[in-house]
């Protein structure tokens, strides 16, 4: 077809063709000799999570990006296939691209530019997930590489991969029972005081504190009965009368040190007795887990430390396996902290996370025209992050978080381990940070993020989160190494003088899917290779554009959306990126372009073209966010973001294998919630 039309058109007409249609193999043509059929290369399965296993599809080739990855899966045994979302096509884009003319800014508070740290080439290659899968599960997974220019190699390949199962006790682990000190009860035997008593062969409050060998082993189970455990820490070897030493003296910390396995890990757990209380009277680690693999806490209360759980240090050591469950921390500067490249498969769920930021009222530490009025303006980051994690496999999930700088996030670690200087990404497999699953949490009052991506490589899925009164940008993607991150059915209120999502350090890879944003989504970046489905994104009077999108890549896109917009903005849309007629460009300059009308926008740059205009009446009860009172917190009780029936959103949106696959109607609904379907459910679990 293609030559076909070549033959009839004169030299001058077919470059503009070319310019116009396929502007890809323009780009190839121009840029030096071309490789456009896909070889295949190696297919790799990352580490499973409970509901989702991502793979990477390496390939060589297929310079003008027309390959494509189907995919199907089944139950181990079961006899139909269903389909999931393809994968993910990545092909060198560029993170940490230069500031200069061009670019966006990137800037401090005050303006000041700063340098940006990142610079790593993404791989040639698919990568992507099979979403929403069943816990413990044995599934085949089959792909299919298709390329209009031909496949070298094998283009079908089928694995078998098992999702992860909850963390749970081992069943035939030793039990001790630890109990505080002054309890007057009955004990159960064998019976011990404070928690170190029973984890080392006994604990000492001087000199000796480190002398004992360890007395668990993996599998066993620490029965931590009823009691407030607070140790005199800095009284030298519990001599005093009345007061309790647990074998803390001075720092307060408990170093535990011993590791169990994925099937018997080591359990510290509430007995069931009564509230559970590790108090580190103002200490700054409470436990210092860097050198203990399967550690796992369930039912305890921690409170009035920096640092509740300090698991893992970039460069220098950190653990894998950690579970936390059932437990509220309160009280303290950081939940968990752990950003070491060599972490795997920790389970964080159905916790409670207390910062110390005012719970009364919102704070922020930018934009001073807006916050600078308020006499605790620059906001102090009392609490820093409720969850910070780094690696591979990890599950943060039903958690809730309140009064934070930021809640929970992904640490922004720099360049992935192995990335030359010229920013070839030389990948230690087992230090890439992909398979991370950040889902069903609660997260109210942060005064910057409420879910950052940051730093994370591929298959980095946020989903299912219900983020409430933030101010620096709800979901943060700051950078993403390639992709992809998924980012969807994710409910966003009161982003209050920030944005929806946020893409700074030129990010690549980020999907955009399914979510309802009140407030603009202003992702100016530059980011690469990023696309939005089936949102619902309704301005909340603060900024506008309601939908920016900054881009080195003429491949990104948007469509299916539905759009509230400031009828007294002046900017409505605004699409940055190279001229159309130039696949990518990290050089030189991209150009701006803003339109007050949705068929302006969709007509001149080719997105959104199945989307629609709508307002706020398309929920059961929503309304604006007050702009005359910033500090405001509101409450998810107070609204009903479920869309009403014959409205603009019902049946709007595109397929999306995986992920709304359960719609009914003519099509998938715009937004978090379908129509007629369970409500997510948000925060711990009974």
């Amino acid at each position: 077809m293609l030559m076909a039309t070549i033959r009839k058109l004169t030299t001058v007409r077919f470059i503009s063709y070319l310019f116009r249609s396929v502007p890809v193999l323009m780009f190839c043509c121009f840029a030096g000799a071309a490789e456009n059929a896909a070889t295949s290369g190696s297919l790799s399965v990352q580490p499973p999570t409970l509901t989702a296993i991502g793979f990477d599809w390496r390939i060589s080739g297929d310079d003008n990006r027309n390959a494509k990855v189907e995919v199907s899966f089944r139950r181990k045994g079961e006899q139909t296939w269903h389909q999931a979302l393809p994968l993910f096509r990545l092909q060198h884009e560029r993170v940490g691209a230069p500031v200069g003319p061009g670019y966006a800014k990137q800037s401090v508070s005050d303006g000041t530019s700063y340098v940006n740290p990142f610079h790593y080439i993404v791989p040639n290659m698919f990568s992507g997930s099979i979403l929403n899968l069943l816990p413990d599960t044995e599934y085949e997974c089959r792909f299919v590489l298709s390329d209009r220019d031909g496949v070298k190699g094998l283009a079908s390949k089928t694995v078998t991969a098992r999702t992860r199962p909850e963390p749970q006790p081992a069943k035939t682990g030793r039990v001790y029972h630890v109990y505080p000190y002054g309890y007057k009860g009955k004990k159960q035997e064998p019976a011990f005081t404070g928690l170190l008593a029973a984890y080392y062969m006994g604990s000492n409050h001087s000199d000796h504190a480190n002398s004992f060998d360890p007395r668990v082993q993996k599998g066993d189970i620490l029965l931590v009965h009823a009691g407030l455990y607070k140790d005199n820490r800095f009284h030298y070897s519990g001599f005093y009368p009345n007061e309790a030493a647990y074998g803390t003296p001075f720092d307060g910390t408990y170093y535990l040190t011993v590791s169990g396995t994925p099937d018997q890990p080591i359990v510290i757990k509430a007995a069931g007795d009564g509230e559970v209380i590790f108090d580190g009277d103002g200490c700054q680690t409470l436990f210092n887990l860097l050198a203990a693999n399967y550690n796992y806490f369930e039912g305890i209360t921690i409170r009035n430390t920096n640092v509740a759980f300090l698991v893992g240090l970039k460069r220098i050591i950190g653990s894998s396996g950690f579970t936390l469950k059932h437990c509220r921390l309160e009280n303290i500067g950081r939940g968990v902290q752990a950003d070491w490249s060599g972490s795997k498969n920790f389970y964080i769920a159905d916790n409670v996370f207390i910062g110390r930021h005012d719970p009364q009222k919102l704070l922020s530490w930018w934009w001073r025209e807006v916050w600078g009025k308020f006499e605790n303006y620059p906001a102090v980051i009392t609490s820093d992050y409720a969850i910070k994690v780094y690696g591979q496999g990890h599950v943060i999930a039903y958690n809730y978080a309140a009064n934070w700088h930021d809640g929970i996030t992904i640490a922004t670690y720099g360049n992935p381990d192995g990335t030359t200087p010229d920013g070839e990404p030389h990948e230690m497999p087992d230090k890439i940070p992909v398979s991370i699953d950040i889902y069903n949490n609660d997260i109210t009052n942060t005064a910057d993020n409420c879910i950052e991506s940051d730093g994370g490589a591929r298959n980095i899925r946020v989903f299912r989160n219900r983020c409430f009164n933030s101010t620096g940008g709800a979901l943060s993607s700051q950078p993403i190494f390639g992709g992809p991150n998924y980012i969807f059915q994710n409910l966003v209120y009161n982003t209050t003088t920030g944005s929806a999502v946020k893409y700074i350090d030129t990010p690549s890879g980020i999907l955009v899917y399914q979510n309802t944003f009140v407030g603009a989504a202003q992702g100016t970046g530059p980011v690469s290779n990023v696309h939005y489905r089936n949102n619902l994104i309704l301005t909340d009077g603060w900024i506008d554009p309601v939908l920016t999108i900054g881009t080195f890549t003429n491949y990104s896109s948007s469509d299916y959306n539905g759009f509230c917009t400031d009828p007294g903005g002046k900017v409505a849309f605004e699409w940055i990126s190279p001229p159309f007629n130039i696949i990518a460009d990290y050089k030189n300059k991209l150009e701006t372009r803003q339109f007050k009308a949705l068929n302006e926008y969709s007509q001149a740059t080719g997105q959104d073209k199945h989307s629609v205009l709508l307002d706020y009446d398309v929920f059961a009860n929503v309304k604006m966010p007050e702009k005359s009172d910033p500090q405001r917190l509101y409450k998810p009780e107070e609204f009903d973001f479920r869309i009403k029936p014959g409205s603009a959103a019902v049946d709007a949106g595109a397929l999306l294998p995986t992920i709304n696959d359960n719609y009914e109607g003519k099509g998938p609904d715009l937004g978090a919630y379908e129509l007629n379907r369970p409500l997510p459910h948000y925060g711990p679990r009974e």
